[in-house]
């Protein structure tokens, strides 16, 4: 199938009142596993590749090239996103690669530094048909907006939304990145309060702290990007210690990696039929962009 450009899947599912699951690429078994899943389970799927992936593989091609060849060739709507970037260059390098949406991260600067970046790149962006991403504040787990009792100002939001002009905005709503645990309580009425203020879409980091009940009623009240990285890594990594437990005398990686990728694959698909095709009574206006 030809690949679909992430705004599209967003907008989908907002019409639809399901989320938009979004997960992270740690490496090609990670984006061979969330295409499988979105095979599997007939949802939409947005394979996001960020800075820190990047890092980790030394370049950005490589991986994005990978991501982009297996959307395209898959039979599942799959797009692909740069996640988390706070480098220009490399949003100019992925749009040039052809991934047609990024989320610019300028929320460790200064408020109006960060207006300033995200609104020149979303400029840039814009001129080449990307959809653009932004964060107010900066992402829990990094001690920043989404710590505890930390949460997003909706007017300060729509202010930051008409200055920029981005197409998603990420907020603070009570969730974490990198919890192992699935115990975070999102507060719904500020998410109806974001929901009302702003007239696109919102975007939840840090969802693998949050249980699939809690991100029902999350996407119920008007989010509609969901973030999943941290619980599919643990997955990965428990299905490996498993594997090699069961042998310690194993050595061939394919025999300990296969068997993670088929784990990831699993609970990716459970998660979006969880998450992306029920439909929850929204309980705010949708307002079009």
């Amino acid at each position: 199938m030809p690949l679909v450009s992430t705004a599209s899947l967003v907008e989908s599912a907002r019409a639809a009142g399901c989320g938009a699951l979004a997960f992270n690429v740690i490496h090609l078994e990670t984006a061979e596993a969330l295409v499988a899943a979105a095979e599997r389970s007939g949802v939409p799927v947005t394979l996001q590749i960020s800075e820190n992936c990047v890092r980790y593989h030394g370049s950005l091609l490589p991986i994005a090239r990978a991501c982009l060849a297996l959307a395209e060739s898959s039979t599942a709507r799959v797009s692909v996103h740069l996640d988390h970037i706070t480098d220009p260059a490399l949003a100019r390098e992925g749009v040039t690669a052809g991934i047609d949406s990024v989320m610019i991260d300028a929320s460790a600067l200064p408020y109006e530094e960060n207006v300033a970046t995200t609104a020149g790149l979303t400029a840039w962006c814009h001129e080449r048909g990307v959809s653009v991403e932004a964060e107010l504040g900066e992402v829990g787990g990094k001690d920043g907006v989404h710590a505890p009792g930390a949460r997003t100002d909706p007017g300060e939001a729509a202010a930051f939304v008409a200055a920029t002009g981005v197409d998603a905005l990420a907020v603070a709503v009570g969730s974490s990145h990198a919890m192992r645990e699935r115990t975070a309580v999102l507060d719904k009425e500020l998410i109806r309060a974001l929901r009302r203020s702003l007239t696109v879409p919102l975007v939840l980091h840090g969802s693998s702290g949050v249980a699939d009940e809690e991100l029902r009623a999350a996407i119920g009240a008007g989010m509609t990007k969901v973030n999943i990285s941290t619980h599919l890594v643990s997955v990965f990594t428990g299905s490996v210690r498993a594997t090699l437990g069961a042998d310690p005398e194993l050595n061939d990686s394919r025999k300990y990696v296969a068997p993670a990728r088929a784990a990831v694959t699993d609970e990716a698909a459970r998660l979006l039929g969880a998450l992306g095709t029920r439909a929850p009574a929204r309980t705010a206006p949708v307002h079009p962009n």
